[in-house]
C-alpha cells in the first residue's frame, strides 16, 4: 500500500519564502558582516560590556540565518526523498520524506515566531509570577499546579528556570510563585499567558466531592537588559528580612535570608527567599522590582499597557484567558483564540503549551494585521 502523502511541500516552500522576507535575512547577513568586522578591530574588548552586547547581537543574527539554512536543507531533503519514493514506490523513502516535512513544519513555526517578536525585550528572559484568586485554599493548589505546568513547559523548550520565591499556602499549594525563565524568546513567548486562568474540577478537599471552580493570575514581565537602567531611590524602599518558609536547605530556613522590598511611592511589593543568602535574595528582588517599575513607566509614557501586561482584571470569573476543565468532561480551551484540546494531562502534567502559546501569537499577529489594513 502506498505511503499516504500528508504534507504539501509546495506550500511549505512558499512558507519558507515568506519567512525569509519576514526575517529580512539579506539585511541580517549584512549585519553579520558588519559586526564581524567590528569584533576583529583592535581594542574591541577594551569596552567589555559593549563588546559582549555586540557578540550577543552577532550570535542572534547568525542563529537566525543558520536556522533558515537548516530549514531550506530540510525542504531539499524532503523533496529528494519523496521523488525517490514515488519513482521506486519505496515506502521507506516516502516515510522519510514525511518525517523531514514534519520537522520542516516545526522549524518554520519557530522561524515565524522570531519574525513576530519585534521588541528587543521579546527576545530575552521573563519573570513569571503566579498568585491565587477566587477559590479559597484550592486556589493555592491551582497556583502550584500552574507553577509545575510552566516548569514542564520551560523544560520542553530547553529554557533555564530560577525559582525566586515559592511561598507555601496555608494548608495546600502555593500562596505565590515567582520564577525567572531564561532562554531564546522566553518573554515574547510567555507573555501570551499573562492573565487569569480558570480551573473546574471535583474538589479534592471536599468530602461531598462537589464541583469547584478556582482561579489564579499569571503575570509575565521582561528581564531588563543591562543597558536599560531604572533609577530607584533607596529612600523610597522599605526592606524587611525574615525566615524563609520554602525549600532551600537548612541554612535558608534557620536564618533571616528572605527579603521583602516595598517601593513606598507605588506600593509595589517584591519578595525573594529561595537563595541561600540575604544578599542574593535582595539582588534578585531588586531586579524584579526594576522590571515592574519599568513596566509601569513604559505604560505611562506610551499609554499602551496592553502591550506588556494586558488590561488588569480581578482574578475571578469572566476575566479568564483560558479554561481548564477536569469535570464533568475534560477540556482545555483558550477563550481568545478558541484553541482547545481534550488531552488535559498533556497540558497540565507534560507542559504541552505550544499549541496555545504559538496559536495566540499567530492569532494576535493576524489581529494586528487586520487593524492596519
Amino acid at each position: 500500500m502506498a505511503q499516504e502523502i500528508t504534507h504539501d511541500l509546495d506550500a511549505l516552500e512558499a512558507r519558507l519564502g515568506e519567512v525569509e522576507g519576514y526575517l529580512g535575512l539579506d539585511a541580517t547577513r549584512a549585519t553579520i558582516a558588519t559586526l564581524e568586522e567590528e569584533s576583529a578591530e583592535p581594542g574591541f574588548w577594551d569596552d567589555a560590556d559593549g563588546a559582549r552586547a555586540t557578540m550577543e547581537r552577532l550570535a542572534r543574527a547568525k542563529e537566525d540565518v543558520q536556522a533558515f539554512e537548516e530549514a531550506r536543507a530540510l525542504l531539499g531533503d524532503a523533496r529528494a526523498a519523496r521523488e525517490l519514493g514515488e519513482e521506486l514506490e519505496d515506502e521507506e523513502s516516502l516515510a522519510e520524506s514525511e518525517d523531514l516535512a514534519a520537522r520542516l513544519e516545526g522549524a518554520l513555526t519557530e522561524l515565524e515566531l522570531s519574525s513576530w517578536f519585534t521588541d528587543e525585550l521579546d527576545l530575552g528572559d521573563a519573570i513569571v509570577t503566579i498568585t491565587p484568586g477566587q477559590g479559597g485554599l484550592e486556589a493555592q493548589d491551582w497556583t502550584e499546579m500552574l507553577f509545575k505546568m510552566y516548569l514542564k513547559y520551560a523544560d520542553r523548550r530547553g529554557w533555564k528556570v530560577t525559582v525566586n520565591d515559592a511561598t507555601p499556602g496555608e494548608a495546600i499549594g502555593l500562596d505565590r510563585a515567582t520564577f525567572t525563565v531564561s532562554g531564546k524568546n522566553a518573554y515574547g513567548m510567555l507573555k501570551a499567558d499573562q492573565g487569569v486562568h480558570r480551573l473546574v474540577r471535583i474538589s479534592p478537599t471536599d468530602a461531598k466531592k462537589r464541583r469547584q471552580t478556582t482561579f489564579a493570575g499569571v503575570e509575565v514581565l521582561p528581564v531588563l537588559p543591562d543597558d536599560i537602567e531604572v533609577q530607584i531611590d533607596p529612600s523610597d524602599l522599605r526592606i524587611d528580612v525574615y525566615h524563609a518558609s520554602g525549600p532551600g536547605g537548612q541554612g535558608v530556613n534557620t536564618t533571616d535570608s528572605a527579603v521583602r522590598i516595598t517601593h513606598l511611592p507605588t506600593g509595589l511589593v517584591v519578595t525573594c527567599q529561595n537563595e541561600r543568602s540575604q544578599i542574593q535574595n535582595k539582588a534578585s528582588a531588586m531586579k524584579i522590582l526594576a522590571s515592574r517599575l519599568y513596566e509601569q513607566e513604559k505604560a505611562k509614557r506610551e499609554a499602551e499597557l496592553d502591550e506588556l501586561r494586558g488590561p488588569k482584571h480581578e482574578i475571578s470569573f469572566g476575566n479568564q484567558i483560558r479554561n481548564y476543565v477536569l469535570y464533568p468532561f475534560q477540556l482545555v480551551k483558550d477563550t481568545r483564540t478558541g484553541i482547545e484540546t481534550g488531552n488535559v494531562d498533556s497540558v497540565l502534567e507534560d507542559g504541552d503549551l505550544d499549541p496555545f502559546i504559538i496559536g495566540f501569537h499567530r492569532w494576535a499577529t493576524g489581529q494586528r494585521s487586520a487593524e492596519r489594513a
